[in-house]
């Protein structure tokens, strides 16, 4: 089915200011099949209004004029019923060609509630008919292909094998040895190799040879007289060893102890008192409304802290943690360098800011290459792949898992880039949908009281 065939098209109301971007955004529903019902900028709208059209969908174009008018209208955005999608106006202003038909396919998807993001003609045109029964066995395959020719051949080849001395070649010879045959060989060539030795002659008993007294050991004198060197003058007189003189062990009561002092070593953590962990969870395409339903399923006072990576073209990492309060019954922040890492809350975290452990605790630090998994403790984190992940982060969320961390994946309707998450499901990692995850989550490692 293609973005014209739509069964039954939906009501999309479109919030954006006049502009190219709204523009752009009219032409992407228009080309998935949805019927405008509604078409506002914000700023102008009333609630009632936009509550009035029976819309099932709005597609929003963010921008920071705009951030007033969605608090005013949050109380119908934030309708259960209501499939709410984000896009950012300068980049829809942007797309053109190739890149905004990419764009209009992942819309039909998520207006529609499938995963077919390909562009025609990428169909399956064959369809695989299965049958009864097992396969045919290669053994099956050849129970009827004659061997004589394959034993002329390698019987014809054998006299330009090497030979590996096991068995001796016999000159002359018009038919390969049987396995009697190399046998007697073999045995004959053995019987004429080894060598014979007589039997010993018997002889009276002798006596067991004396064993010359020890000679007294020689003193060896100062070790300014060795010499390593041969030579052909006596050696000289060697001069009786000294003995060393007698030590007198010192009473431990007159030991003085006065300078030394204990210093108070400080004791070790016991591996459960280690640095707390994190849940990292990573987005892409079609995060922004995955994540809505993550972060409203998590209850409040989670047990462990959120860290929220989804990468932005346009850096609004602000406007990301308004959209995201909305709905979160956690605390959602904008992660800044040098700060710590709180449970209970849930953080944005920018481009540039990594995580790290001090003074065995979690704190944000200033980091160009943004977070890295390996620098959770794995223990006690777990990484989250949604829609859109970075698919080079599999092999660290897999690594994690090893040391001891927990990894799931996005599966379902409206993961409309599962490339990562596939990948942590298919090795064996949890999976479910983002209210299914939440749901984990929570269940893993509860609430603070």
């Amino acid at each position: 089915m293609s973005e014209n065939e739509l069964i039954s098209p939906l009501s999309v109301a479109l919030l954006a200011r006049t502009g190219p971007a709204r523009e752009r955004l009219r032409e992407a529903l228009v080309q998935a099949g949805a019927s405008v019902v509604l078409e506002e900028d914000p700023n102008t709208l009333e609630a009632d209004t936009l509550r009035g059209v029976g819309a099932a969908a709005v597609l929003v174009a963010l921008e920071p004029a705009i951030e007033e008018a969605l608090e005013r209208l949050d109380p119908v955005l934030a309708s259960p019923a209501l499939t709410l999608i984000f896009d950012e106006a300068e980049l829809a202003a942007r797309r053109e060609g190739w890149e905004a038909q990419r764009w209009a396919r992942h819309l039909v998807a998520k207006l529609h509630g499938h995963q077919d993001v390909l562009p025609p003609g990428s169909e399956q045109e064959g369809v695989v008919e299965l049958e009864p029964g097992l396969p045919v066995t290669p053994a099956e395959l050849h129970a009827d292909a004659p061997l004589d020719f394959h034993v002329r051949e390698a019987f014809d080849a054998a006299p330009e094998v090497p030979a590996d001395g096991l068995y001796p070649a016999r000159e002359g010879y018009s038919e390969p040895l049987s396995l009697e045959e190399a046998l007697a060989a073999m045995q004959a060539t053995e019987v004429a190799s080894a060598p014979v030795t007589p039997p010993p002659a018997p002889s009276a008993p002798t006596a067991p040879p004396a064993v010359p007294a020890a000679a007294p050991a020689a003193a060896l004198g100062h070790h300014s007289s060795w010499s390593l060197v041969d030579t052909d003058d006596a050696p000289a007189e060697v001069a009786p060893v000294a003995a060393p003189p007698e030590t007198q062990e010192t009473p431990a009561a007159d030991i003085h102890t006065g300078g030394l002092s204990l210093v108070e070593l400080e004791p070790e953590l016991p591996p459960s008192d280690a640095a707390p962990g994190a849940v990292l969870v990573l987005a892409g395409i079609g995060g922004p409304d995955a994540l809505r339903r993550l972060l409203a399923s998590l209850p409040a006072g989670l047990a462990v802290p959120v860290l929220v990576y989804m990468r932005l073209d346009g850096g609004r990492y602000g406007n990301l943690v308004k959209q995201m309060a909305r709905v979160s019954a956690l605390p959602v922040l904008l992660a800044e360098s040098d700060q710590p890492v709180v449970a209970g809350n849930a953080y944005i975290l920018p481009d540039d800011v990594g995580v790290g452990v001090q003074n065995r605790g979690l704190h944000f630090t200033a980091d160009v290459e943004g977070v890295q998994v390996s620098a959770l403790p794995a223990p006690h984190s777990a990484v989250v792949m949604l829609s859109g992940a970075d698919a080079r982060l599999v092999d660290d969320a897999l690594s994690l898992a090893v040391a001891g961390g927990w990894v799931a994946g996005q599966t379902g309707e409206g993961c409309y880039d599962p490339i990562a998450a596939s990948a942590v499901v298919a090795a064996g990692m949890a999976a479910g949908d983002p209210p299914q995850i939440a749901a984990a989550i929570a269940e893993r490692w509860g609430v603070s009281e």
